[in-house]
C-alpha cells in the first residue's frame, strides 16, 4: 500500500469557517471534521473496488493531507482498514455527492470485508445537496465539482479525469509504474483541494438558512432597499434578480432591492400547504380560517401565491424584528423562484 501524508500551506478555509458554516455546536479545540474523496475501478459498489481513499483533517494547527492507494485488489481491505482508523473521533464528514455515491460505496465495501461501517455516528456534509438550491443564484447550468471551481476561480487542474484514472490503475497494477500512480494521487489531490475551496461557497447557504442580520432598511422612490450583514464572507461576487427583486451579495454584505406596489410589500411563507388563496381579496389565509369559509371563494395555495401584503411604513423600516420575519420567509422564495 502506497500512502502519502502532505501539509495543505494554502486554499483551505480557516477552521473557524469550517466549524461555522458546518453548523458545529462542539467547542472548536475539539471539532474534528474530515474531508474525503475516493477512487474507484468502477461505478458500482458490488463490483468494482476502492483503490484510494484521500482525506483532509486540521491538527498541529494545519490541514493535514492523507492518501492511501492500494498497489492491486488485494489491498482494498487495508486501504479500507485505515480510513476507518482515521475517522475515529470524527465529528462531521465532508465531501461532493458522497451521500449518494461515496459513502454508500465505502459501506457495501466494509460489508463485504466484514468489517464495521465507520461512519456510524458521524453527520455527513454532503456539498453537492447542500450547494443545490444554490444552482440559480450561481448561474451554473451544471453543479459538478469542476463547475463550483471554475465559478470560485480555479482553472488550473493539470491531471486528468476519474475515468481516466481508471485506466491508469489499471495500468498500474500491471507494470507498476510509478507515473501512473503519480498521476492518479495528483487526481485525487486535486480533488481535495477543489473541496476545501468551494466548501466556502454554504456561505450563501445562510442567505435561505436566515443567519443574518439586516443593518440598513430605507425606501427609495417606489424600491424597498435592505442592506444585509452576512457573517462568513461569500468568496465570489454575485448579483440576481427578477421583475419583483434584486440581489447582490458583495463579501460580507448583501443588498436587496424589492419594487412595492402602492406602498405595500408581500410577505410569503414557505408552509403554503397550511394556507389557502383568496382570489377575490389577493391573499392566502390559514386553513384554520378559511375552513368557514365558502368554497368558491377559496383555491389551493402554491409557492407564489401564499402571501399577503402589508405596510411599509416607518413602523417596519425601524423595527429589525420584523424586517427578519420578512426577509427570513420572502427572501428564500425570492432565490428558489429566479426563472420564474
Amino acid at each position: 500500500m502506497i500512502v502519502k501524508k502532505i501539509p495543505i500551506l494554502q486554499g483551505f478555509p480557516a477552521l473557524e469557517t469550517v466549524k461555522y458554516l458546518s453548523n458545529a455546536k462542539n467547542e472548536l479545540s475539539e471539532y474534528n471534521p474530515i474531508f474525503y474523496d475516493i477512487e474507484t475501478t468502477g461505478l458500482s459498489r458490488y463490483t468494482a473496488f476502492v483503490y484510494l481513499i484521500g482525506a483532509v483533517r486540521f491538527e498541529e494547527n494545519q490541514w493535514m493531507l492523507y492518501q492511501w492507494m492500494g498497489e492491486d485488489e488485494n489491498e482494498e481491505a487495508l486501504v479500507l482498514q485505515e480510513f476507518a482508523s482515521f475517522l475515529t473521533n470524527a465529528d462531521c464528514t465532508i465531501q461532493y455527492n458522497g451521500n449518494r455515491f461515496d459513502q454508500p460505496f465505502l459501506e457495501e465495501r466494509y460489508r463485504k470485508h466484514k468489517m464495521d461501517t465507520p461512519f456510524k455516528e458521524i453527520l455527513s456534509l454532503d456539498l453537492y445537496q447542500l450547494l443545490k438550491p444554490c444552482q440559480s443564484l450561481f448561474k451554473l447550468s451544471k453543479m459538478k465539482q469542476p463547475d463550483l471551481e471554475n465559478f470560485v476561480g480555479i482553472h488550473n487542474r493539470k491531471y486528468c479525469d476519474g475515468g481516466q484514472c481508471i485506466r491508469l490503475y489499471k495500468t498500474f497494477m500491471k507494470k507498476k509504474d510509478p507515473e501512473a500512480a503519480n498521476i492518479v494521487m495528483g487526481h485525487n489531490e486535486e480533488d481535495l483541494l477543489g473541496l476545501g475551496t468551494i466548501f466556502s461557497l454554504l456561505a450563501y447557504k445562510k442567505l435561505y438558512d436566515g443567519e443574518y442580520h439586516p443593518k440598513q432598511c430605507v425606501i427609495l422612490e417606489q424600491e424597498l432597499k435592505i442592506v444585509i450583514e452576512l457573517s462568513a464572507a461569500a468568496p465570489v461576487n454575485v448579483s440576481c434578480g427578477n421583475s419583483d427583486f434584486y440581489l447582490s451579495v458583495n463579501g460580507c454584505e448583501a443588498r436587496m432591492l424589492v419594487h412595492l406596489k402602492e406602498g405595500k410589500l408581500r410577505q410569503y411563507y414557505r408552509n403554503y400547504k397550511d394556507y389557502e388563496f383568496i382570489p377575490g381579496e389577493d391573499t392566502a389565509m390559514p386553513k384554520s380560517i378559511t375552513r368557514y369559509m365558502d368554497k368558491s371563494l377559496k383555491i389551493a395555495t402554491t409557492p407564489q401565491t401564499c402571501y399577503t401584503w402589508f405596510n411599509c411604513d416607518e413602523d417596519f423600516l425601524n423595527n429589525e424584528k420584523k424586517q427578519m420575519q420578512y426577509l427570513t420567509h420572502t427572501l428564500p422564495f425570492f432565490l428558489d423562484n429566479l426563472n420564474k
